[in-house]
């Protein structure tokens, strides 16, 4: 009786080629001694590099009988430069938002963009080479896999956003800090007298935000409450706030992480009739219009997507030109938060 059908060759590949025994562009890399950006130029007819090294890439294409996928072809022939972008969740409406300036951006300056969204993604790491692999530049959100992401990428430009600490690569900071100073003199100036900071993070492990929040109340004489909550979405911002009402514990404003979680604190506390903002002031993060679709609109500490994507852009410009270093200061950049006083602060 004949078994099941064989899942894999019976016989090792033959050098250059994959296990299904096609060439990649690894491996026509390596085999020229160029990058893999190089090899997308040669064998698209894009400038950037000599004649010598175009006939050398072609030269070992033909050899490894490469061929290059449709997608791929796809990818490079509407401009001269591709940006990669990375982000984290494409569920939270931050994240279009932000694509959408980086899109828009990238197009005015001849770039087309591909997206990969690393949290939704099985095989994270891999996607993020593949990335490389098509792109002359990264840019987006790394988080802890940075380091390990620099090194699949090897000599393609990176552009950082929002780092958690000094980062290995260009970046663009994206600081709360003056506009959360302003917001705690506001409260102070309004009456406040027990708010609680609602942050997205592990117990007795505070975000860089939350931690912000804490500091300037603290320094103005409140004892604020935190509370950690396991995502930054508006069913967890709901189902916190619902327990923060169900204690009957004193409290009249709730600084919330970011304007998604900010939202669900807004749906609890209609749902438990507490007026907002007469007992309760409610502030969120990031600007997004979603807030002003809600009643009472959200008070929120909004920054500036538009100029976040065309500073991490002009950054790529720079490092992908070589008039730009690769690391350090010079190629560091800072967008900052403003407060939007809105109806439900």
């Amino acid at each position: 009786m004949a078994g099941p059908p064989r899942l894999t060759p019976d016989a090792a590949p033959a050098p250059g080629q994959t296990a299904g025994g096609r060439a990649t562009i690894i491996d026509v890399a390596a085999a020229a001694g160029v990058s893999r950006q190089t090899v997308t130029r040669a064998m698209n007819g894009m400038p950037g590099i000599s004649a010598a090294t175009k006939e050398r890439v072609l030269a070992a294409a033909t050899q490894l009988h490469y061929r290059p996928s449709r997608f791929g072809r796809g990818l490079v022939t509407g401009g001269e430069h591709q940006l990669g972008l990375v982000v984290n969740d494409l569920r939270n409406p931050y994240t279009p938002q932000l694509a959408a300036a980086v899109v828009r951006l990238a197009a005015e300056q001849g770039w087309n963009v591909m997206l990969a969204d690393v949290d939704l993604a099985s095989d994270a790491d891999r996607m993020v080479a593949a990335l490389g692999a098509q792109t002359d530049v990264v840019i987006g959100y790394f988080g802890s896999r940075r380091e390990r992401w620099n090194e699949v990428l090897g000599t393609v430009p990176m552009v950082e956003l929002d780092p958690a600490s000094e980062p290995p690569t260009g970046a663009v900071w994206i600081d709360p800090s003056d506009s959360i100073e302003v917001l705690a003199d506001h409260l102070v100036a309004t009456g406040v007298r027990h708010p609680v900071v609602l942050d997205n993070s592990e117990p007795d492990e505070p975000s860089a935000r939350g931690l912000l929040m804490l500091d300037a109340l603290r320094r103005r004489g409140y004892l604020p409450e935190i509370v950690h909550a396991a995502h930054g979405t508006a069913e967890c911002g709901a189902e916190e706030t619902e327990r923060l009402l169900g204690r009957r514990r004193r409290l009249d404003a709730i600084l919330a992480f970011n304007d998604v979680m900010a939202l669900g604190v807004l749906s609890a506390c209609r749902r438990a009739g507490v007026d907002v903002p007469g007992d309760v002031r409610v502030v969120g993060v990031d600007g997004l219009p979603l807030g002003t679709l809600v009643t009472p609109t959200l008070t929120t500490l909004a920054v500036d997507l538009d100029a976040v994507a065309a500073e991490a852009l002009e950054l790529a410009l720079g490092m992908l030109a070589g008039e730009l270093p690769r690391q350090g200061a010079a190629v560091q950049r800072t967008v900052r938060h403003r407060l939007l006083l809105r109806e439900s602060a």
